[in-house]
């Protein structure tokens, strides 16, 4: 399967801080600023929402993964040089900017995953809490310090963190400031998955992936569909909107085709269909 992810490669240059990458199934988007530890600028932000457009129309598309460059930092949060000249309406504006440009990293069809590579401070931590999955480097470190600067996550840590983690413990980490080490934020459920940190950090990554990239794509998205519903709707909900997505499986090639394999006792052979 592993070659296969290697069937269509592109690579963009640097735009506007981030740089976009198919490996076959895979999009990889590298936040690509590490002299200012991947900060969200908003040149950034709104380039991160141009990548969402164009991946929205890619339908072979299996992963999008989202990391940074060099090995310090995943991105550090909001780039507060430039948020230092900036007056309260500039702010309020990016706030919004927030939703809209990121926003899609929660509705894609396909699962993200954020490859916490270094620090994810503050919008950085926020950026990750947008993606489906979170895998962290040994050495990573996570927080939303924004309290200690005199405002509040602004990009939507408020409300996923207690989501997540449950409100108390949400809470706790919002109004102490608290940073946490990758071990701790595994034993939280910040993170699904701790990796040693290496330079073979991003091909770990891909590999722990490998089982969602080897599934049944048309499996994935109804799965994904149905779990992401899960945190907006009452159990009768969320349990029909299960059964609707069930129904996108039950009529696939795919689903005859698992259970072929399974008679033949080979792997099967997925298409997507």
């Amino acid at each position: 399967k592993e070659e296969g992810h290697q069937e269509r490669l592109t690579v963009t240059s640097n735009i506007d801080g981030a740089r976009l990458e198919r490996r076959g199934s895979i999009a990889l988007i590298t936040l690509d600023r590490p002299e200012r530890m991947n900060s969200l600028s908003r040149a950034l932000v709104r380039r991160i929402g141009e990548i969402g457009h164009e991946l929205a129309q890619q339908d072979d598309l299996g992963l999008v993964i989202l990391t940074g460059a060099g090995a310090k930092a995943f991105c550090a949060g909001a780039d507060l040089k430039e948020r230092a000249v900036m007056n309260e309406q500039e702010v309020r504006a990016l706030l919004l900017e927030y939703e809209s440009e990121l926003a899609w990293l929660e509705s894609i069809e396909a699962p993200t995953l954020a490859a916490i590579n270094g620090v994810a401070l503050g919008g950085g931590l926020e950026l990750a809490l947008l993606c489906d999955l979170r895998v962290a480097s040994a050495e990573a470190v996570l927080g939303l310090p924004e309290t200690s600067l005199g405002v509040i996550p602004g990009a939507g840590g408020t409300q996923r963190l207690p989501r997540l983690l449950g409100e108390a413990r949400a809470k706790e980490l919002i109004l102490r400031g608290t940073r946490l080490s990758a071990a701790e934020a595994l034993t939280l459920g910040l993170v699904n998955q701790v990796m040693k940190a290496s330079d073979d950090f991003l091909q770990e990554v891909i590999g722990w992936a490998e089982p969602i990239l080897s599934a049944a794509p048309l499996a994935i998205r109804a799965a994904l569909k149905a779990t992401r519903g899960a945190a907006t709707r009452e159990m009768r909900q969320g349990l029909a909107l299960e059964r609707a997505a069930y129904e996108t499986c039950l009529k696939s090639e795919d689903r005859l085709e698992a259970l072929a394999a399974f008679a033949e006792k080979r792997k099967p052979s997925f298409k997507g269909r």
